[in-house]
């Protein structure tokens, strides 16, 4: 039988069992890479994009509180009436005052821990904010000594009118009430309510006043509007349409009256000047020359040591940082310490300058703020408004 030769079979083509796991050890390799690099190009999009976010919203909130603070004391240049209450058409009370840092709780309820309140003031009146003397007084009627010192629609508000000579305190034994014209008929002035007396004057704040309250609450920069709401109602604090937010992220506020406590020539000390102020209230004294000498927190009041109308002619400034943070939590720690401004650490004092007052940043409340990344914007802003009152007789 012939011997028949069989074909070769020819190899077959394809990846062996080998092969083809390096090939997807390899591919696994390429996406952890791929995803690392991602995870770091993320985490790097979200750090820019929330520092973007921080600097925003601290540059605009601090440009809205400059702005209330340049205006703050317009349209009441008396300060006999400084310090004095104010009842507002929302049923809130509070101080005839430029600025107030950290007022009662009754009147701006408690924020986060660890940051300031402040209270802001003004009018938006053209009238004369010496006020106008009242001559007859049949509230809700009253006649005015001039023509056309208020509109239809302004707020206004009735106090006995200052005394002539030396600058002497105000009676505040009860609260001035803001009332709002419903009607002019020249120099009679017809008011919503009214309130009976003789001595008085009329003082207008215009038709847009603002008593502005500001407190950093649940990590957010938030205001009020005492003419429209009383912000004083703690029930109150959670409601967005009354307490505003403006700023997120906001971690601390922290404010300080800027004191002019000599004017140079002799250069009084601080306690020189109120000793002589508190002993003979009624005679000349040194006057303010506006230039800030020490910060602190401390409110003008009728009591010793800073009488409440000469207090307030000696504070020209108010100093005021606002801390915001990165949304962006880092697993690792990234803060050591917590960030600082010109008030957090105390000065040394002179003869004539008491020390600045420490008043740091404290995010200790937080367990977890060392976290986090901060931005500080900080300012000084001059309570113009005071220092156009001119050199008060008496301070």
């Amino acid at each position: 039988m012939p011997f028949i030769q069989k074909p070769l079979r020819r190899f077959q083509h394809g990846f062996s069992l080998v092969e083809i796991m390096m090939a997807l050890l390899i591919g696994m390799f390429g996406v952890i890479v791929m995803m690392q690099v991602f995870s770091i190009s993320e985490s790097q999009k979200r750090n820019a994009t929330g520092a973007g976010d921080a600097q925003g919203a601290g540059s605009i909130a601090l440009y809205g509180i400059q702005r209330d603070l340049r205006m703050s004391g317009y349209g009441v240049a008396v300060y006999n009436l400084l310090g004095c209450n104010l009842t507002l058409p929302s049923g809130g009370v509070v101080p005839l005052a430029p600025v107030v840092i950290n007022p009662p709780v009754a009147t701006i309820p408690a924020g986060d821990a660890n940051t300031d309140r402040m209270l802001v003031f003004y009018g938006g009146a053209t009238a004369s904010p010496q006020g106008s003397e009242i001559f007859t007084n049949g509230a809700p009627v009253y006649t005015v000594s001039s023509v056309g010192v208020v509109s239809t629609n302004d707020y206004v508000f009735t106090a006995p009118k200052p005394p002539s000579g030396p600058l002497t305190p105000q009676s505040c034994a009860s609260n001035f009430a803001l009332d709002r014209v419903t009607a002019v008929n020249g120099n009679n002035v017809t008011v919503a309510n009214g309130v009976g007396g003789s001595g008085l004057a009329l003082y207008s704040l215009g038709q847009l006043p603002k008593v502005l309250a500001y407190a950093v609450r649940n990590g957010n920069l938030t205001v009020c509007d005492y003419v429209v709401n009383n912000c004083g109602d703690v029930a109150q604090i959670t409601d967005t349409t009354r307490w505003v937010p403006i700023a997120n992220n906001v971690v601390s506020l922290r404010a300080q009256y800027g004191r002019d406590v000599n004017n140079n020539t002799p250069a009084w000390s601080k306690t020189a000047i109120e000793a002589v102020i508190n002993a003979a209230p009624n005679a000349p004294h040194p006057p303010p020359n506006y230039v800030v000498d020490t910060y602190d927190q401390i409110t003008p009041t009728g009591a010793l040591p800073h009488p409440g109308i000469c207090g307030w002619a000696r504070i020209p400034a108010v100093r005021l940082a606002l801390t915001v943070r990165n949304a962006q939590y880092e697993k690792e720690v990234v803060t050591t310490a917590a960030p600082t401004w010109e008030g957090s650490a105390a000065t040394a004092g002179t003869a004539t300058v008491p020390a600045n007052v420490a008043l740091p940043i404290d995010l200790s409340n937080d367990a977890d703020w060392q976290h986090y990344r901060y931005k500080v914007f900080q300012t000084t802003v001059p309570l113009r408004n005071v220092a156009w009152m001119g050199v008060q007789d008496g301070c």
